[in-house]
């Protein structure tokens, strides 16, 4: 009898203890302050946020977690420039390419274009030429490098090999397109959209293809308002007594922000995030502290392998010494006299492949001599220009078509477009937008605290008060003179100037094949004009990892990836 009484009371304690755990956890997913249920909200016509599963992994990224890290040198620097001093810096969550953008990846984007924008139409003739990398990188005076000028970019041999020649300002606009392929294909996966390059009734021209923000501001604007381009949408519940729509009929509604379906924007990492992501300190992590100093995207001090099977192979794809470029053939040969296709070498702990060596890769910063911790120590960027949507005088949202595209001609003379036809129309925010604001007070901020008004020694004057602003850095100043058809003319500035430095100079990170060991060292930051290319640099994409910084708070981000 005791046994039996001792079993009632466990029984009616665990139901007890059920029950009270049960209404917790209610309570805590519970977001009603009015007493309104998601189903009341629903019958009575208004917005539910329904059942938001968590953020889906981008294709080609991985998720790396944010925290906190000791960005710029940990070693000696041998150049005595200190614009890489040590600085404690945060950095959220975000998600990163695994590897480098491919050639065959970025011929996907010029092939697009190409449908898209046919170059053989006058009005897009300097799209299309516009996103073309730069192949005569590869050129040298005295070399015979004619082979890749020709082949590298379109040869299959080079498909899994990263794209070069290519521009910071480039890289941005592929960022940019990829965002709405990305979502376009969401789109076409939920039934939303149709599968509008296999729609032969549907002329896919500069007016009609997708994009993003133009659809989430108003889908039809998209394809000149041609709604049969538009499934059934997401699903609606049907009110009692209401017929059943026709099958091929759009009787959903269209996507939201507030669906979470889309993916966020894609973009350049920041400095701060690439060199976060790179030196992978979460391996060196004992308990909340970070044990030891990382040179290079892997653990150790050296670039060579210790392991038992591949002792003394190079662990990243680098220029060995002078005339040294891959190592003596047959033994420890590095596998590259150039580039070399992506995923030859192990990933550092975040499962990023070749964040030390193959190519340097653009980043979003624009280049600055200091990182400025005094104003920001948490996800620090410099190169913000806040924008608006533009609005017309008739209160409508403006569009760019081939009667409003804007061109700009760079400094080396090569035309780009400023907005592709069928995108929103952004303009900088006035000082009337940014009034009694805390956090900024104007559009430009690129050389906040840095070369503009402020930090110079008119900083007691107003930009109205002068006719022109005084210069902290002394670079070369770009020609202003254009020509007939948007060409410059070529013109080259004659006073002498003592830096390079200025807001159209961004910033690349790590090592490539042509580089020394010495520039493997994630905390290492170079930089270059934004219109220029080089053989060496190529560029991964980023994007923000919206809601908590993991999905397992328990567990480290290269332990969920890893499954261990």
């Amino acid at each position: 009898m005791k046994i039996v009484k001792v079993n009632y009371l466990l029984i009616g304690l665990l139901a007890t203890l059920t029950l009270v755990g049960c209404h917790n956890r209610s309570n805590r997913q519970s977001t009603s302050l009015t007493g309104w249920s998601s189903k009341d909200k629903e019958q009575a016509g208004f917005s539910t946020t329904g059942k938001f599963k968590g953020q889906e992994t981008p294709p080609g990224m991985v998720l790396i977690e944010g925290g906190t890290f000791t960005m710029g040198h940990v070693q000696d620097d041998v150049l005595f420039d200190w614009n890489t001093t040590p600085v404690d810096m945060q950095v959220r969550s975000f998600f990163l390419d695994e590897t480098e953008v491919t050639n065959q990846e970025y011929l996907f984007y010029l092939e697009w274009l190409e449908k898209i924008f046919p170059k053989s139409e006058e009005q897009n003739k300097h799209i299309y030429t516009s996103a073309l990398p730069d192949t005569l990188v590869w050129r040298h005076t005295l070399g015979a490098n004619e082979l890749l000028t020709e082949n590298y970019l379109r040869h299959p041999s080079y498909a899994d090999y990263p794209v070069v020649g290519v521009s910071w300002l480039q890289a941005n606009e592929y960022c940019k397109w990829r965002s709405d392929r990305v979502s376009e294909k969401t789109l076409i996966d939920k039934g939303v959209l149709d599968k509008i390059y296999e729609n032969d009734s549907l002329e896919l021209n500069g007016k009609n293809y997708f994009n993003t923000e133009t659809y989430l501001a108003n889908p039809y604007l998209l394809f000149e308002g041609d709604s049969s381009v538009y499934k059934k949408g997401l699903p609606v519940k049907r009110k009692k007594g209401e017929s059943r729509p026709d099958r091929d009929k759009f009787s959903g509604r269209q996507v939201k922000v507030s669906d979470g379906i889309l993916s966020p924007k894609f973009r350049l990492p920041s400095e701060a995030e690439w060199e976060y992501a790179a030196k992978a300190d979460v391996e060196n992590r004992e308990y909340n502290n970070i044990r030891g100093r990382k040179k290079y995207a892997w653990n150790g001090k050296y670039t060579r392998n210790k392991s038992r099977r591949f002792k003394g192979d190079q662990l990243a794809n680098f220029k060995q010494g002078r005339g040294d470029y891959s190592g003596v053939a047959g033994w420890s040969n590095d596998g590259g006299d150039i580039t070399m296709a992506i995923k030859q070498y192990n990933p550092n702990a975040f499962g990023l492949y070749d964040m030390s060596g193959n190519v340097a890769e653009w980043v979003a910063d624009v280049y600055r001599p200091i990182i400025d911790t005094d104003a920001n120590d948490f996800n620090y960027f410099r190169g913000n220009v806040f924008n608006k949507p533009m609005i017309d005088e008739n209160g409508k949202l403006v569009v760019v078509d081939y009667n409003t595209v804007e061109f700009d001609t760079l400094p080396n003379g090569k035309i780009t477009p400023k907005d592709l036809p069928g995108s929103i129309k952004f303009i900088p925010i006035t000082k009337d937008d940014a009034y009694m604001r805390n956090n900024y007070e104007k559009s430009y901020n690129i050389d906040a605290r840095d070369g503009d008004l402020a930090s110079t020694t008119e900083y007691d004057k107003d930009e109205d008060e002068l006719e022109t602003k005084p210069r902290m850095y002394n670079s070369p100043i770009v020609p202003k003179t254009i020509g007939e058809s948007g060409l410059r003319i070529k013109e080259y500035d004659k006073e002498e100037r003592t830096t390079l430095i200025s807001d159209e100079a961004r910033v690349y990170k790590g090592g490539s094949w042509k580089d020394r060991e010495y520039w493997l060292d994630p905390a290492q930051r170079r930089y270059l004009p934004e219109y220029m290319a080089t053989s060496f640099i190529g560029f991964r994409c980023a994007t923000d990892k919206l809601g908590p910084m993991t999905p397992n708070r328990r567990k480290r981000t290269n332990e969920i990836r890893t499954g261990r």
